[in-house]
């Protein structure tokens, strides 16, 4: 598995409640600039639309050695997902509030181009303090124990 990009804001600024892997429908230049690894997920976001999944403003620059036929950096792309997933996500973003993160996009062992999906609730500023908090106090016990 080869990772291309990941959005490491999202485990700060958002509650991972469940993850999804699913494909992603893309232009020839988007996976051979995905193998150049030049791509951001960083704002981006996914949203249901008439029973299916889309991701928006996820970058994936244009093609290094492409031509006139280079596609746009940040198009929507549909997401391959199973219809029982799907009506899974319509059902939890309705009633409880919860959004469609892209979490990270890869390769699997398989050479397709993959983006985990993650169903997650967004975090209070008093979460993020208690968080980074957290990491602090691991940190110092960990250092402590090393002098040890």
């Amino acid at each position: 598995m080869k990772v291309v990009c990941t959005n490491r804001k999202a485990y700060h600024e958002y509650h991972i409640e469940e993850k999804f892997e699913t494909g992603i429908v893309l232009t020839g230049t988007e996976v051979k600039s995905l193998r150049e690894g030049r791509a951001n997920l960083k704002e981006s976001y996914a949203k249901l639309k008439d029973g299916e999944v889309f991701v928006l403003n996820a970058h994936i620059s244009p093609y290094s050695c492409g031509n006139i036929y280079n596609h746009e950096p940040k198009r929507t792309r549909k997401l391959l997902m199973h219809k029982r997933e799907i009506m899974k996500l319509v059902g939890k973003i309705k009633e409880r509030g919860y959004t469609l993160i892209p979490l990270s996009l890869y390769f699997d062992n398989r050479n397709r181009a993959k983006l985990e999906l993650a169903l997650a609730k967004g975090k209070t500023l008093y979460d993020k303090r208690e968080g980074i908090r957290r990491k602090d106090e691991r940190r110092l016990m960990e250092r402590e124990e090393k002098i040890r």
